[in-house]
């Protein structure tokens, strides 16, 4: 029967032994025929991912248009367009176009993670055609197609493995987990992860060892990297909570302007009798009033500067709002392998018969010492811990270098575990591999699980190390030695402290040896498959960062809660964790069970669960949205092809830049150039501070656009010309307001950023106490503003003059008015106020500077219909201006009071 049912690529290929595969796809170990090869290419197609579709350059900076304060702004440039005001429709539309730009330029998040994937395809493959072994392009393999892996290739499709030897794949991309998988050949239950699909070779993996035979079972996007690439075109990006929050403002902003401005235009047609033109103009200035916008470009300023400070800090960010969104985090979801652990195997235990003894020292670096009973120890007076470290070192094919200041190992890295060992025992690996040179080996099989090395002594000595699976070692060892000495072996005590390392978290590796003579030259496997004298146990770890496990504390200081999830075992995913003091050491739910969780159910558990063991793409996503539904801000952290839908879909990604996957990059937020989980915690603490001066921008700037609003509104109830035109309030809003705020982009940290919870995700950006202060200063403004407007036209100024002063009037009151924003309830009255930020006295002498020119100079005459006023004016809008500062501070020394008697202890 053809193969030709598309459905089988849903088949549990892992579970089915290798003639079944063959069968099911219809093939043969001598593979298939060009003709039915090219039948199943025009079947199923290339096999390479199917590229996205993409918004072109265009689409992207139409878009930026889409935002209903931005459509009322267009509005307002047609109005004024049909009235004949070109300068102001010059001036709103160069608004318009200018936000349009920045948020065009600064949007940098493409869909270029599945460009990443398909890259990691290999490009030609070796494999059996028409009986003959041959290259054959990767794209062009099909279901059926016999192909051959050795070490160093890239396995070029997902196959069933028919016939390995030695064979060992790195899946880190995959699983996340950085040692490579020893393959084998027997099925293996239908449930079973990832991880634990022996009989399997995923597309995108490598191989590091040995050679392998498997037969295509799918392609392109029915391979499992391809099911992760749908996985991630289908995820959908969330947007921040602070886009959130800026688009509900937005949203009833916008439908308070537009009553507004439809009543104040009936108000002055129907009972002011004002002509429609005029109310056209006011109504339109009334917009322009109410619109904040300055805003935009201030918290793209804001976000900015804290992309460069992050930047700093080794982590990069890739789009802007999530700055912001790592101030507000509540979850962290962080990967263990290379993350929260070194990702470099260590050994951290010796055990041989009489001893048990401590190593210290992390990763590949020789520097560490021993201890026994928790005092410090030389291996030199202990032979037979000796003997085993030797051992280590010679049983083995890895290799140890120092490059560019970093230790490097080459090979296995559990290999690489025991020559660092070696060295830290003072033991050289030359010196040791020429007084003992190795005469033969039996390589590592995932079948025999062990490898044994023949040596000979150049005085004619022979022996025999073996080294693996503790439980397979034991089964072919008589004899354990103790003391120097050889007596009967226990296998009772063996066991018990296998188990005992392995609740440790501690992958088990043993060795044993055994004794030849001079002529024998030849390891065969019953050379020793019994009578071999056990030497001793190696507990080997990837041990946690020292500084993740800080940054886990301030994560947690901070209120944010840290989970692991991780492709690895149970046993070591809780020691690691309680190592790290993520969860109890106690509760951690595996994948299997996950499995079973209905969504509801799974929401419930991830909120007390804190450790997740071998785990899937699948399940990482499942757990973020799990998460999210419950109301949680979610960061998610990762570096391997597995992560990246669970990265794209968390509020916050954050990918390892060092040993990451480039699709783990171009899926993330964020990037860690250093690898280091610690610098999340700075850059939360950096997230905060950005939304902090994000609000007291917004504080400062509204009061300004309410109090435009306030004097038309006034105006018009009262039947007087307008203070100020629609181009002058954008003067105002774009340049004055603009450049002032700037200042509070670069405030410093408030002191107890780092000790406060996170704040909610369905918390307002403007709190009742904001909107106070809003609506307090607006009002102090408008009396300021309007008040002097109408003195000076009673006193027989021009209209020109007169709204001149009334727009210095409104710049001099965002003067004053920024000391007072630099704190929520602070006064600036004290040495931080007066001296924390340096930006703030220059910004304020350059606005004034600028506001001179925009009162003095003809060209800014023309286009903002101002002209030249007198010191005296000067000296009454500062004066005024002063005022509003005071009462102000007033008010917030109110409110210091009434803190105080509520919470003594507060430091305001």
């Amino acid at each position: 029967m053809p193969f030709s049912d598309r459905k089988k690529s849903d088949m549990c290929w892992h579970a089915l032994d290798g003639e079944s595969v063959l069968k099911e796809v219809a093939s043969q170990l001598g593979g298939l025929t060009q003709d039915v090869a090219a039948q199943r290419l025009a079947l199923y197609g290339p096999n390479r991912l199917r590229p996205p579709k993409k918004q072109s350059s265009w689409q992207r900076f139409l878009t930026q248009f889409h935002n209903i304060l931005i459509y009322i702004l267009l509005g307002a440039g047609v109005v004024t367009a049909i009235l004949g005001h070109w300068v102001d429709t010059g001036v709103i539309l160069g608004v318009v176009v200018i936000n349009a730009v920045i948020g065009f330029l600064q949007e940098g998040k493409a869909e270029r993670a599945m460009d990443a994937i398909r890259r990691m395809l290999s490009v030609q493959a070796c494999g059996l055609r028409d009986g003959t072994r041959c290259p054959i392009p990767a794209e062009s393999l099909v279901p059926g197609d016999i192909v051959f892996l050795q070490s160093g290739d890239k396995v070029p499709a997902d196959l069933r493995l028919l016939k390995v030897k030695d064979l060992r794949i790195e899946e880190a991309a995959l699983t996340g987990e950085s040692v490579p998988v020893d393959k084998h050949m027997k099925p293996v239950p239908e449930t079973a992860s990832i991880g634990d699909r022996k009989g399997m070779a995923y597309s995108g993996t490598l191989v590091t060892y040995g050679t392998g035979t498997g037969v295509v079972v799918a392609t392109g996007d029915a391979s499992e990297i391809g099911r992760i690439s749908a996985m991630l075109a289908r995820v959908q990006t969330l947007t921040t909570p602070l886009l959130r929050k800026i688009g509900e403002f937005g949203s009833r902003l916008s439908l308070a302007i537009v009553i507004g401005a439809v009543g104040v235009f009936l108000f002055g047609v129907l009972f002011r009798e004002y002509g429609f033109s005029d109310m056209f103009l006011a109504s339109v200035g009334l917009a322009v009033a109410a619109i904040p916008e300055g805003l935009p470009a201030i918290m793209t300023i804001t976000l900015a500067i804290g992309v460069q400070a992050m930047a700093r800090r080794q982590a990069i960010i890739r789009r802007l709002p999530a700055v912001e969104t790592l101030g507000s985090v509540t979850v962290i979801c962080s990967d263990k392998t290379g993350t929260l652990t070194r990702n470099e195997m260590t050994v951290q235990t010796l055990a041989t018969a009489a001893y048990t003894v401590d190593v210290s020292g992390v990763g590949y670096d020789p520097h560490g010492g021993f201890s026994l009973l928790g005092n410090p120890v030389v291996l030199a007076d202990l032979p037979d811990v000796m003997e085993l470290a030797r051992a280590g070192m010679l049983c083995n094919d890895a290799d140890l270098s120092h490059v560019e200041g970093v230790w490097q190992i080459n090979g296995d890295p559990t290999e690489g575990a025991l020559v660092t060992l070696g060295r830290k025992a003072g033991l050289d690996y030359r010196f040791e591999h020429e007084m003992w040179p190795r005469t033969d080996v039996i390589p590592f099989e995932s079948e025999h699980r062990f490898m044994s090395t023949l040596h000979h002594d150049h005085a004619g000595h022979g022996f025999m190390y073996i080294k693996g699976a503790p439980e397979r070692v034991l089964e072919m060892c008589a004899f354990q030695r103790s003391l120097g000495e050889d007596h009967p072996l226990n296998s009772r005590s063996w066991h018990d402290r296998i188990e005992q390392m392995a609740s440790r978290g501690q992958r088990v590796l043993a060795v044993a040896v055994a004794s030849t003579n001079h002529e024998h030259r030849e390891l065969r496997f019953r050379d020793v498959e019994q009578g071999l004298t056990m030497l001793g146990l190696f507990g080997i770890i990837d041990p946690p960062r020292a500084e993740a496990i800080e940054a886990v504390r301030q994560c947690q200081q901070a209120g944010i809660r840290v989970k692991m999830i991780t492709g690895d075992h149970l046993v070591t995913a809780r020691t690691i964790g309680f190592q790290m003091h993520i969860g109890d050491g106690k509760q951690a739910l595996s994948g299997q069970v996950l499995e079973t969780l209905s969504d509801e159910e799974l929401k419930r558990v991830v909120r007390d669960i804190d450790i997740f063991a071998r785990t899937s793409p699948e399940h990482k996503l499942r757990l973020v949205q799990a998460l999210q539904a419950g109301g949680e801000v979610v960061a998610m952290t990762g570096d391997g092809v597995n992560d990246a839908p669970a990265l794209k879909r968390a509020d916050v990604g954050v990918a390892m830049g060092v040993k990451g996957t480039e699709v783990a990059k171009e899926a993330a937020e964020m990037v860690l150039a250093d690898d280091n989980f610690a610098s999340i915690a700075h850059a939360v603490e950096e997230g905060r501070r950005v939304y902090d001066n994000i609000q007291k921008s917004i504080l400062f700037i509204l009061p300004t656009n309410v109090a435009e609003a306030g004097v038309i509104v006034s105006a018009i109830l009262l039947g007087t010309m307008l203070p100020i035109t629609p181009v002058q309030i954008l003067w105002v809003n774009m340049i004055t307001a603009v450049t002032l705020a700037l200042a509070l982009t670069v405030e410093p940290p408030e002191s107890d950023v780092m000790r406060r919870p996170p704040r909610s995700p369905g918390e307002a950006i403007l709190s009742r106490f904001l909107l106070w202060r809003i609506g307090f200063v607006s009002i102090l403004a408008v009396a300021g503003t309007f008040g002097l407007f109408l003195w000076e036209t009673d006193r027989g100024a021009t209209i020109e003059t007169a709204r001149t002063i009334a727009v210095n009037m409104l710049v001099v009151f965002e003067a004053f008015y920024l000391l007072n924003a630099r704190s929520f309830y602070g006064s600036v009255l004290s040495r931080n106020g007066l001296l924390g930020n340096p930006y703030v006295p220059l910004t304020i002498g350059m606005v004034l500077g600028i506001q001179g020119l925009f009162t003095y100079t003809e060209v800014m005459q023309t286009l903002f219909h101002t002209t030249d006023i007198d010191g005296l004016a000067w000296l009454r809008i500062f004066g005024i201006g002063a005022v509003i500062y005071l009462l102000v501070e007033l008010e917030k020394s109110v409110f210091r009071i009434i803190l105080k008697l509520r919470t003594p202890d507060l430091k305001i």
